[in-house]
């Protein structure tokens, strides 16, 4: 999970300065201290530390918080307002509005996942309505054009390319004449990198923007660099002027230091996050949001965009009904195990809920396991499905021995149910909703 560490830490800090009731300066300097350590930990870049816990510092001693009734709420109100500007204040979406083809050049050091990342973005444009080409302007990595051809079939979108040898800047301005020929309105140019920066990758970097005059000019970013990722986007910004940053393998770090220093050292937003390996799992990148979930406060709004995304919303109708009704079956937890999957991993979903931030939720499946779930609850009987609470000792045993597996497994997955339908059952709950969950 992105931030994790980072997370339980400022949790823990603040679950402190609730506990004291009324706040006095030393407290707040105490809090701040362990905020900037777990910043630092988290490998963010220490100038925009420093700045950081000055600006929460200033407004954590006025009056308005010393002399609040909720002292703690209101600090924590102020680290949330101070992550967000932080991580680049608002939304900043896509310019590929006017004349089209719109230009768009991906840029970054080599192994950042350039190649993939442009399916990824394709795809989304693809999804609204764009006709997308992707061009390969790589001429030095084994494989490269082939890669992306290969993912331009996956997103289905059009792909182009040159086999002769010819420079990365005359690649890009053909793929750009062939767009126009061809009636397409958006081209992504997939450009070369190299495992570190140097002066010739600079240079083709601005020819390639001098011959095709990019709308969008982005870099992608391996979060996992950290405050190495800040360097990089301060050179690439220096040479060809980058409109923004994508982030990538941002579920597969848990300090989170590129996400929280590269906006700020750059002055360039995040606009996307690359959240996993699929060409699905990317996102418009919200620093509310993100700001949210790395206080525990969950990100709901995103939840709804991804049921919206993978749900049949005739199925999504029918289970509120019967969650009304106190009725929740094992034939729907399958159901809904198989529609979540589409969606991660079910403790990342679960964390977007405000109240179960810090929950440690045992309901993740992987490939085989969901194999295993299908044959347990084949081998019930319509009864024992429809209410498993009549679930004995003997009955377990013999559903192990009819679905192949063990008792153990048996018991796990009743587990697993129970607590599902006892969270699914307090959301659904007049007087519990999610709004009412403590934060800390």
């Amino acid at each position: 999970m992105a931030f994790e560490n980072l997370a339980s830490r400022l949790a823990d800090t603040f679950k402190k300065l609730r506990g004291r009731g009324k706040l006095s300066e030393k407290d707040i300097n105490e809090g701040l201290r362990e905020v900037r350590l777990a910043l630092l930990e988290a490998d963010v870049n220490f100038r925009v530390v420093k700045e950081f816990i000055a600006n929460v510092r200033e407004r954590c001693l006025e009056a308005e918080v010393l002399e609040s009734l909720t002292p703690a709420q209101q600090a924590i109100k102020i680290v949330h307002q101070e992550l967000i500007s932080l991580l680049g204040g608002k939304t900043h979406p896509l310019e590929i509005s006017g004349p089209p083809p719109v230009v768009i050049a991906l840029f970054g050091l080599q192994g950042s996942g350039k190649t993939t990342t442009a399916g990824k973005l394709a795809l989304q444009l693809k999804k609204s309505g764009r006709k997308v080409l992707l061009v390969s302007c790589d001429v030095y990595r084994p494989a490269a054009k082939k890669q992306l051809e290969v993912v331009a079939g996956m997103a289905g979108v059009s792909f182009f390319t040159l086999t002769d040898k010819v420079s990365p800047e005359v690649i890009a301005k053909r793929g750009v004449e062939k767009a126009v020929e061809s009636a397409h309105n958006v081209v992504i140019l997939d450009t070369a990198g190299r495992l570190q920066i140097d002066d010739e990758m600079m240079e083709e970097a601005r020819k390639i923007k001098e011959a095709t005059s990019p709308r969008e000019r982005l870099l992608v970013v391996d979060a996992m660099t950290g405050q190495e990722a800040c360097q990089v986007a301060e050179e690439f910004n220096r040479v060809v002027d980058i409109t923004g940053v994508i982030l990538t393998k941002l579920d597969s770090d848990a300090r989170g230091g590129a996400a929280l220093s590269i906006a700020k050292v750059t002055g360039k937003p995040i606009k996307f996050a690359s959240m996993g390996e699929k060409l699905e799992d990317f996102q418009v990148f919200h620093p509310d949001r993100m700001a949210s979930r790395i206080l525990g406060m969950g990100d709901v709004l995103t939840l709804i965009e991804k049921a919206e995304a993978a749900f049949d919303q005739k199925k999504v109708a029918e289970t509120e009904e019967k969650l009304r009704r106190k009725q929740f079956t094992l034939e729907d937890f399958m159901e809904q195990m198989e529609e979540v999957k589409k969606m991660g991993s079910f403790g990342d979903i679960m964390r977007m809920i405000p109240g179960f931030a810090k929950a440690k939720i045992d309901v993740d499946f992987d490939p085989k396991e969901l194999a295993r779930v299908e044959a347990i609850i084949n081998s019930m009987t319509p009864a024992e499905r429809q209410n498993p609470d009549i679930i004995s000792g003997s009955r377990r045993r013999r559903i192990a021995k009819g679905s192949g597996t063990s008792v153990q497994e048996v018991n796990r997955l009743l587990k697993q149910f129970f607590q599902a339908r006892k969270m699914l059952f307090q959301m659904s709950s007049p007087d519990k909703r999610l709004g009412r969950f403590r934060l800390f």
